[in-house]
């Protein structure tokens, strides 16, 4: 739309020429009288002939419509770069969208295509990525599928390759990159699937784009998924990257993999041809071959032997656990303290462990007792053992009945049980 269009208008009879304009909306039409009527843009439309039939102004109408209604193709920068000027711009079309170097200026428009750079934060430059496993509902673990993820807890970029192996064959179940400070959905598992998790490996390559970057080692690191860990509730820990508790596995953490599963043949066999320092001098001077050093190799299933076990063999931690007699109950406190002498050496998860087995053990030693009340004293604290103990009673004693104990005997830190 120009100086010197014939135009019409919309909502009334009549039109005539544009003899200029004010601002960015109002066209001045000149009659054929000589007189200038203001009027919005919207309210005319230019014509090329004497066609004033109503399908003509029908369409014209819509066309205006659809340039009121916001269907605007002009970029962002031209919309934040016009004046309003009609004459001081680029020629217009009939809607007052401007033409002329559309694709050029759609060229340097920043915000076509445009992608946010990766947020970084303090003392993420150290490696640290976690594969985890979310479960559904939480509050039936027995019953419920598992969300899998890689999580990149650090500035880098991570291109990641997630196996698991059967044997000595592999099978590739997810591959991508991630970017710094973000987590990556991996798929759904369900209980029929824990046995092929049950040996993974990640393999990971760290950088960072359009910035020099530390170099990072490539990572490779193979481990075990315990199955039977999906069906603890303590196994599953509070952590910063889910508002749920989760099942995380370290793959590295702060720059240091976890220790792989698999023994560097080439560094063993060092090892074991590697000469004792306590050579006689017989042995120093050639005239007997050198002593081969024993090497105990640990294997997998040593490593990840409870801590616990160590105290086998008359050298157990455990006390004997204690009973007490109140009117009707009995009461066995599960606190730490009342059941082992030490700690020493033992993570909360084993400590944890040795209280729920205590807990089954009395359960099992009144199970013929119909009706006996069993009181658990497992304190307040975080509630930990406590949601562990409701959660064996719910999936494993269905047939126990339970509530809280005797406020004012116990407290908040007791449970009783009903042998049913």
């Amino acid at each position: 739309m120009k100086i010197g269009d014939k135009v019409r208008f919309l909502s009334e009879t009549g039109g005539g020429r544009i003899s200029g304009f004010q601002g960015k909306n109002i066209v001045l039409v000149e009659d054929e009288d000589g007189f200038e009527i203001p009027t919005p843009i919207n309210e005319v439309v230019v014509v090329t002939d004497d066609d004033y039939s109503s399908a003509h102004l029908v369409e014209a109408m819509k066309k205006n419509e659809q340039h009121d209604s916001g269907q605007d193709n002009r970029s962002i920068r031209q919309r934040l770069s016009d004046t309003g000027d009609g004459e001081a711009n680029d020629e217009a079309d009939d809607f007052g969208t401007y033409n002329k170097g559309n694709e050029e200026d759609s060229a340097d428009d920043p915000s076509v295509n445009f992608t946010p750079k990766p947020r970084e934060r303090k003392d993420g430059d150290k490696l640290s990525v976690y594969l985890a496993f979310v479960p559904m509902d939480i509050k039936n673990l027995s019953n419920t599928q598992f969300e899998s993820y890689i999580i990149n807890d650090s500035n880098y970029f991570v291109t990641y390759t997630y196996m698991t192996a059967e044997g000595n064959s592999w099978t590739l179940r997810s591959t991508g990159e991630i970017e710094p400070n973000t987590k990556l959905f991996i798929e759904k598992v369900g209980f029929n699937q824990f046995n092929d998790l049950a040996h993974a490996a990640i393999q990971l390559i760290a950088y960072k784009r359009e910035k020099p970057f530390l170099l990072k080692p490539a990572v490779d690191v193979q481990f075990r998924i315990d199955a039977v860990k999906f069906f603890k509730l303590h196994a599953f820990k509070d952590n910063d990257f889910f508002d749920i508790p989760a099942l995380l596995y370290t793959v590295i953490e702060n720059d240091r993999p976890v220790r792989p599963l698999v023994v560097d043949a080439d560094t063993l066999k060092q090892e074991m041809f590697t000469p004792d320092n306590k050579d006689t001098d017989e042995e120093k001077s050639g005239k007997s071959p050198a002593r081969v050093r024993p090497v105990k190799v640990q294997t997998e299933k040593e490593h990840h032997q409870p801590l616990v076990r160590r105290y086998e063999n008359n050298q157990s931690k455990s006390r004997n656990v204690k009973q007490v007699l109140n009117g009707d109950k009995i009461v066995v406190d599960l606190h730490a303290d009342e059941l082992l002498d030490t700690t020493a050496g033992m993570s909360s998860g084993d400590i944890l462990e040795y209280q729920l087995d205590v807990f089954r053990r009395t359960l099992e030693q009144y199970k013929d007792k119909k009706g006996q009340k069993l009181i658990f004293i497992h304190g307040k604290g975080e509630g930990i053992l406590r949601h562990a103990i409701i959660h064996e009673l719910n999936y494993k004693y269905k047939k126990y009945q339970y509530q809280d104990a005797s406020f004012q005997e116990y407290g908040y830190g007791a449970t009783q049980v009903t042998i049913r």
